[in-house]
C-alpha cells in the first residue's frame, strides 16, 4: 500500500491491510513468514515529518539456532517511525544521536510504501536467538546428525598425532 504524503495532513490517515507472506520477502536466511501479515495503524504529517505509528501481527517459521528445526513463533509489534526528509540528515556533518532518533528515518521523495515498513520493523524485531527446547544439543560439527535425536560416533576414533605413540602402549 502506497501513501501520498502530499495528500496527508494533520489528520491522521488510518490503514488496516493484510500481506500475503509471498509478497513480503524478508531476505534473512532461517525465517519464514507463514501465513499472511496483518498490519494496522495511521499516518500524520507535519511542517517537518511524517509520523507511522501502528501495529504488526505475524506468524513466522524460524529455525532452531543450535539444531535448524524448525519453530513456529509470533510477532505483535507495536511501532513509532518518523520519517524526514533527506536535507533534515545533511552528508557530511557530524550529528550526535540521541536515542529518539532511533526511530527516525529518511525518505526521498513524497510516497511511502507501507509494505516496505511493515517489513523494515519485522525485521528489526526478529528474535536473535530461538530454541526449539531450552536443553536443545544442537548439530555436531563434523557430520552434521541433530543430536536432539540421539549421539554421533563422530571423533571417537580420531586422536591428536601427537598423542598416538601413546595408544599404542596402552594395546
Amino acid at each position: 500500500m502506497i501513501v501520498d504524503l502530499l495528500n496527508v495532513t494533520d489528520e491522521p490517515v488510518p490503514f488496516n491491510f493484510r500481506v500475503a507472506a509471498d509478497q513480503l520477502d524478508l531476505e534473512t536466511e532461517g525465517v519464514r513468514i507463514v501465513g499472511n501479515i496483518d498490519f494496522v495503524g495511521e499516518v500524520r504529517k507535519n511542517a517537518a515529518k511524517a509520523d507511522v505509528r501502528g501495529s504488526i501481527n505475524a506468524s513466522l517459521e524460524v529455525d532452531c539456532t543450535r539444531c535448524l528445526t524448525a519453530v513456529k513463533t509470533g510477532l505483535d509489534i507495536a511501532f513509532q517511525v518518523d520519517y524526514v526528509e533527506k536535507e533534515m540528515f545533511p552528508e557530511g556533518k557530524e550529528t550526535h544521536l540521541g536515542s529518539g532518533d532511533l526511530d527516525t528515518d529518511v525518505i526521498e521523495g513524497s510516497e511511502l510504501d507501507l509494505a516496505q515498513v511493515a517489513r523494515e520493523q519485522i525485521v528489526l524485531n526478529l528474535p536473535e536467538q530461538v530454541l526449539c527446547r531450552e536443553d536443545c544439543k544442537g548439530i555436531c560439527a563434523t557430520c552434521g546428525k541433530d543430536l536432539n535425536e540421539g549421539d554421533c560416533h563422530c571423533g571417537e576414533d580420531d586422536i591428536d598425532p601427537r598423542w598416538a605413540a601413546l595408544r599404542d602402549l596402552k594395546g
